[in-house]
């Protein structure tokens, strides 16, 4: 039998007027979200549960008569394999190097757009725009539009500066090959800048406008109200989007895919693609699938710091 009790409210009395819902009552309103529950555990779970299994076989497409189990012999091939090693590094570098960039560029980009000046509201949209452009798309443009060797933007720029200047054409330079690493993380804080951009101008537009007035009236400078009251104010969003971009950067895959492939001599080979290699390229599928796993593991752990900011936001917004 269920009983009914109410809420407590922050003193510790009960909430008028509200009845905490039984049993019956609480699963009503949970059924009509057990279709979309089924759905989601079908397209994610399941796969993810095949994903384990595999990962405990030794499994070679070319050879599908040695299938056999090998516990987990395919984890310890993940951490020990020096091509692993080499794109856990980059995976670490590229990163690292393109959420950090992008949270600074994004924080100016905010401060820029939190004040008002004619055609904010085009400025925003602009701003905006190259986090709207699909990956693959986006990817297709530096490689061909901007680091093109024979016809790109940045060659042809070189060229008009050393025409500009009496010089003949300037030096051909292949960006890509020349500058592997460099050329994706360009073109991934171009893409993710924006992402980071939104989320702090909410976080600047939410700051207390009493605060900011105070600091004003009392002679703090612009530097010293940034330094001591809207960076602070600032942490928890700038947290939130390092977080959130950790967790999207780390699984990039159609950058490096249609920029680098990888190359030159794996210097941009992160963990997804040698996983892609691994799978469809060596054919192996146990390693791959153990390769998966940690990084889903990884992933998971990133996205659970990722709630806890979310949570401690939501905290602090209901405090107020």
């Amino acid at each position: 039998m269920t009983t009914q009790t109410h809420p407590l409210n922050k003193h510790g009395r009960p909430l008028a007027g509200h009845v905490r819902p039984t049993g019956v009552n609480r699963w009503q309103r949970r059924f009509p979200l057990l279709p979309a529950l089924i759905f989601t555990v079908v397209v994610t779970q399941l796969p993810f549960a095949a994903t384990l299994v595999i990962s405990t076989f030794r499994w070679n497409i070319l050879r599908p008569g040695d299938r056999h189990f090998t516990g987990l012999s395919n984890y310890a091939f993940v951490f020990t394999d020096e091509r692993l090693r080499n794109a856990v590094v980059n995976t670490v570098v590229l990163t690292v190097s393109v959420v950090v960039l992008s949270v600074v560029l994004g924080l100016g980009l905010a401060l820029l757009l939190d004040r008002r000046f004619p055609g904010r509201g085009l400025a925003r949209t602009l701003l905006i725009a190259p986090f709207l452009v699909m990956p693959v798309a986006a990817a297709l443009l530096w490689k061909h539009a901007i680091y093109n060797p024979d016809y790109g933007l940045l060659n042809g720029t070189l060229n008009a500066v050393y025409r500009l200047f009496g010089a003949d054409n300037g030096p051909t330079v292949d960006w890509v090959s020349s500058f592997p690493m460099s050329a994706l993380v360009v073109a991934l804080v171009w893409q993710w800048t924006p992402f980071m951009m939104l989320i702090l101008l909410a976080g600047l537009q939410a700051q207390p406008g009493d605060v900011l007035e105070a600091a004003k009236v009392d002679g703090a400078s612009a530097p010293q109200t940034f330094r001591h009251i809207t960076l602070p104010h600032l942490r928890q969003y700038i947290e939130l989007g390092i977080v959130l971009g950790s967790i999207f950067v780390v699984q990039t895959f159609d950058a490096v895919y249609t920029i680098t492939q990888g190359g030159p001599g794996s210097q941009t080979t992160n963990l997804p693609y040698e996983i892609y290699l691994t799978m469809f390229r060596k054919f192996e599928y146990g390693q791959a699938a153990a390769a998966g796993v940690v990084v889903v593991i990884g992933s998971i752990v990133i996205a659970t710091f990722a709630l806890r900011v979310v949570a401690s936001l939501f905290r602090e917004e209901a405090s107020r």
